[in-house]
């Protein structure tokens, strides 16, 4: 009797598992449904926002572009705009400074620091560093948009080969920068990117301070400050100790200031002639993460190709001298363009050149610049051409920022 009581016939049998896969398809969609909810907002069109995602996220790979990071983070925490600002170094000036709606972290430096890159979930990445999808740094996936601003105001085809060419969009220091971009993606046959002028947010920060901090007076003698670029083409790869040697025997002030690069690209090279030239030399080396003390306190500078021209010149309205180097353009995006790069143009109407036949007599070349009137006009005019909304930048940086923002989100 209690064997029948458990018999249920085939046709019943079928019927209740069908009615008990039923109930529960039923609740597996209503618990993915409940899920799917929670994870994802649906806005008015519909589009489905990944909570997790961070909006904004400021990239630095070195401490060094702080000065370009510190004016625009400023406005974004004045208005209130939530973001991260990571960093891969450890001594960054951001992860001291102290925000309500700004995160910073270090993450690292090399293959951990890519790794973190390569898989963050963000709206708008904002970096000065070049190299995307070029090297070891990756598109990620939930990344919605990469944006370049560069950390300097000269050509921006002196980057590395192929270094912009996979951002979304890049903030430009003047128009001649963007007709510069346009002709690499004809030429290269990319997608257009986004392009916006919004000026230097660094130099209108430099000038600021040089307006609060006046000029470097009182001083004895003369300051020659030697900064070069990095690599085969710099000026102390170049030219090395026979530069050197003339300028101690001008009787100033000498003070190098290498590129940061050269302590890695080159190390063995840069610490041999620091040994050569010691404390005991008349040189003094300046390595300071930021270069307004040394800008300041110099009355002229020695340069190639360098971005620091433009700062000096441009901020502290000072004269410059640029060495005769055979620049070999094969590294960087200006091997793709037959005209001469803008910087050499400018370099020509603001200072003087110097050729190693000239080493001579390099201190009458330092005169001559030091008192020429004619040099500060041309500076004028190399302001109105790559230093563009001065005073402003920053405004507009968080203004592009917020309005791609937005339209990411729908």
């Amino acid at each position: 009797m209690e064997a029948l009581l458990l018999y249920i016939d085939p046709g019943t049998g079928g019927m209740l598992f069908t009615i008990l896969f039923s109930l529960l398809g039923g609740l597996f969609y209503f618990v993915g449904t409940m899920f799917v909810k929670l994870k994802y907002k649906v806005g008015g069109r519909g589009v489905a926002v990944d909570r997790n995602k961070t909006p904004l996220i400021v990239f630095s790979d070195h401490k060094r572009y702080w000065n370009t990071f510190e004016p625009i983070l400023d406005e974004l925490e004045r208005r209130g705009v939530k973001a991260k600002f990571l960093t891969m170094s450890e001594d960054d000036p951001g992860l001291s400074k102290q925000y309500e709606n700004i995160s910073a972290e270090y993450i690292g430096t090399g293959n951990k620091a890519f790794s973190r890159l390569n898989l963050l979930n963000a709206g708008v990445v904002l970096a000065t560093t070049p190299g995307l999808e070029v090297l070891m740094w990756k598109r990620s996936k939930k990344v919605d948009y990469y944006v370049h601003i560069p950390h300097a105001a000269n050509d921006i085809t002196l980057y590395r080969m192929f270094g912009i060419d996979f951002f979304d969009a890049i903030l430009l220091p003047g128009t001649f920068h963007a007709a510069q971009v346009r002709k690499m993606e004809e030429m290269r046959s990319l997608p257009q990117k986004d392009l916006c002028v919004v000026g230097v947010p660094y130099l209108d920060g430099m000038k600021k301070r040089l307006e609060k901090e006046g000029t470097c007076e009182g001083k004895e003698r003369k300051t020659v400050l030697v900064a070069p670029s990095w690599g085969e083409s710099g000026i102390l790869r170049r030219y090395g100790s026979s530069l050197i040697d003339a300028l101690l025997k001008t009787g100033y002030e000498i003070i190098i200031r290498p590129h940061p690069q050269s302590f890695t690209a080159e190390k063995d090279y840069m610490d041999q002639l620091m040994k050569q030239y010691g404390e005991d030399s008349g040189v003094k080396w300046n390595r300071d993460n930021d270069n307004f003390d040394v800008l300041r306190r110099s009355d002229i500078i020695i340069s190639d190709f360098s971005g620091v021209v433009v700062d000096f010149a441009l901020v502290f309205d000072k004269p410059v001298i640029y060495a005769d180097v055979s620049f070999d353009p094969a590294p960087y995006d200006q091997a793709w363009f037959d005209e001469e790069l803008w910087t050499f143009r400018f370099m020509r109407e603001i200072g003087l050149q110097l050729s190693e036949d000239q080493f001579d007599h390099i201190k009458d070349i330092i005169d001559e610049c030091l008192t020429n009137e004619r040099f500060s006009a041309a500076r004028k005019k190399a302001r109105e051409e790559c230093w563009q909304h001065i005073g402003c930048s920053a405004e507009r940086v968080a203004d592009y920022l917020q309005l791609k923002m937005a339209k990411l989100n729908g």
